[in-house]
């Protein structure tokens, strides 16, 4: 977790970064309310990462003056979260941020320290800070504003040229109100350390359509799970630009030897982690379908690791944990750790780190009856396989008829990184070995 220069009076406490890079968190709910006393390291609120459920606890002994938002709420990491009842005299309010979205970062003036801590499912902060140089001083260089890594995130998010905002602060600092103050004063942001092209002016958002609200049978709030959700396939279809591949497997071998799998092992195992030891194998002889896409460098990531994303489907919305180095895994071991993660999915105990580092997500759409599908990328990773049922049907081989087992397979791929020609061979190649499972099952 990254670290995050935090009041050394403890009159307040900022929102820390809940994961790596993370620049803010929806608050689901509070544990706590004004009036309660604390001990440290008590969770205080859960918050909702795009990844995961996670306790946010205090990292201090004292007693809860005011919470700073509420249920629904976007903060921003660095933004006040909690303020305390000041233990020695009155302390100046850093005031709160609420509503839908809330901005703010750390005072830059005050003696501040480092929180530290790990997250796996809940943070740990620690009670004691230590100084990290690399925030604490900061050095003024012809052109460049003084600010904090916090105020510049901020400012970045807005799109703003930080270096372009009067400073408020001590030393003529740039404050995250100073930001916000240029970003409200709809003023133009030109680099001047390139001469670059000015940028429009913030346009005033455009009203949404109106909603017809007769019937309505029920009200739900679009938060949480289902909003992170949203917030990601969205960004996928204006990112990638997507198409799909279906084609069909005949699984009638593939099926016996999954069911003298399950005989030996004594327990039912799916087809999906078969599917899942043909796709590692069919990676390796595509790599560029084993990748992410950093559009913010222009850059493709070929990766040498096969991290396989399974979507599964529970009760608060979708979520896509990931099975690390699964190119090594037999598929007893794939359908291990796919019963494994899909549990802390459904019980929201999965951490994080269980959902990052992604190369490539299989979805079983099958297990719920469909067929084919157009599975949308999980990106920044470039493709996607949709398994659908498998169904009993009369097929032919070598002019003979036979009832055989088939199983439709879709692959959506980014065409900025896959052409379509190598989608169909990776999924032929993908069919070839689902239909001679010898060749990976031994």
């Amino acid at each position: 977790m990254a670290g995050l220069k935090q009041p050394s009076d403890r009159s307040h406490f900022l929102l820390p970064d809940l994961g790596e890079g993370l620049v803010e968190a929806e608050l689901i709910r509070w544990l706590v309310k004004p009036g309660d006393s604390v001990k440290e390291s008590q969770p205080m609120a859960e918050m909702q990462t795009d990844k995961a459920l996670v306790e946010v606890p205090s990292p201090w002994a004292g007693t809860i003056s005011e919470l700073c938002g509420k249920d629904g709420d976007i903060i921003k990491v660095a933004s006040v979260l909690v303020r305390y009842v000041p233990q020695v005299a009155e302390i100046p309010s850093l005031g709160c941020v609420s509503g839908q979205v809330a901005v703010g970062v750390a005072d830059a003036n005050a003696d501040q320290g480092t929180v530290v801590g790990s997250m796996s499912g809940t943070l740990n902060v620690g009670s004691r800070f230590a100084r990290r140089p690399d925030e604490d001083t900061q050095v003024k260089t012809p052109g460049k504003s003084l600010a904090t890594p916090a105020v510049r995130r901020v400012a970045k998010e807005l799109a703003i040229d930080i270096n372009r905002v009067d400073g408020t602060g001590r030393g003529g600092r740039v404050t995250a109100s100073d930001v916000a103050s240029f970003a409200e004063g709809d003023t133009l942001s030109t680099a001047p350390s390139t001469g670059g092209v000015a940028a429009r002016a913030k346009s005033p958002p455009q009203p949404l359509p109106p909603v017809d609200k007769d019937g309505v049978a029920q009200r739900i709030p679009f938060r949480g799970v289902r909003r992170k959700i949203a917030e990601a396939l969205a960004r996928s279809v204006q990112t990638a630009v997507h198409f799909t591949a279906v084609d069909e497997a005949d699984v009638t071998a593939l099926d016996a030897k999954r069911r003298e799998y399950s005989r030996v092992i004594g327990e039912k195992l799916s087809m999906l982690p078969f599917v899942m030891v043909a796709v590692c194998r069919a990676l390796r002889t595509f790599p560029n379908l084993n990748a992410n896409v950093d559009d913010a460098n222009s850059e493709i990531l070929i990766k040498g690791v096969i991290n396989l994303g399974v979507a599964v489907d529970t009760p608060n919305g979708l979520m896509v944990p990931v099975i690390r180095d699964a190119d090594r895994r037999s598929p007893v071991e794939l359908g291990t750790a796919i019963r494994t993660l899909a549990a802390k999915c459904r019980d929201r105990t999965i951490s994080r780190e269980e959902s990052l580092g992604g190369t490539f997500t299989i979805s079983n759409v099958g297990s719920y009856g469909g067929m084919f599908a157009t599975p949308i990328i999980n990106y920044p990773e470039v493709a996607i396989l949709a398994a659908g049922r498998s169904r009993e049907r009369v097929l032919v081989k070598d002019g003979k008829f036979y009832a055989g087992l088939v199983l439709p397979l879709s692959i959506s791929c980014d065409h900025r990184v896959v052409d379509g020609a190598e989608a169909v061979r990776f999924l032929s190649e993908v069919i070839r070995l689902l239909e001679h499972p010898a060749e990976f099952t031994k």
